[in-house]
């Protein structure tokens, strides 16, 4: 039992020291850092700089992204105050690449397209919202 509570008790504590290391920066409609009064949207980023979450000031998700070398990569989310998915991508060394779409908030495809190395290439499709 004793070697149980130790177990919970490092546990607690291991959780306290990753939460605490996170850091909050206010950021104004550009996304440029400023002070909380005149923030609309904040961005919690890890210790070690590779993951930032962004959120509306009011707390919900606005969007994910990861960064390796302060370069974004990986996965890219962005989303609606409502909860909606906005925007959905891919990052490789830093740059947009493969399939990329933005949505309306309904759910259906707004645009739909590729990038390479940063660049869009193809055909990018647009559709229309159908009421």
């Amino acid at each position: 039992m004793k070697a149980f509570i130790k177990f919970v008790v490092v546990l607690v504590f291991l959780f306290s020291l990753s939460v605490s290391a996170q850091k909050t920066t206010w950021l104004d409609a550009d996304l440029r850092a400023t002070n909380q009064s005149n923030s609309v949207y904040y961005k919690v980023t890890s210790s070690d700089d590779k993951k930032v979450d962004y959120f509306y000031k009011s707390g919900k998700i606005f969007r994910k992204v990861n960064f390796k070398n302060r370069k974004p990569i990986g996965v890219f989310s962005e989303f609606y105050e409502t909860g909606e998915l906005r925007v959905s991508g891919k990052y490789e060394n830093g740059l947009e690449e493969g399939v990329w779409k933005t949505y309306y908030k309904n759910g259906k495809i707004k645009e739909k397209g590729k990038y390479k190395k940063g660049e869009k290439v193809g055909i990018w499709k647009t559709f229309y919202k159908n009421f």
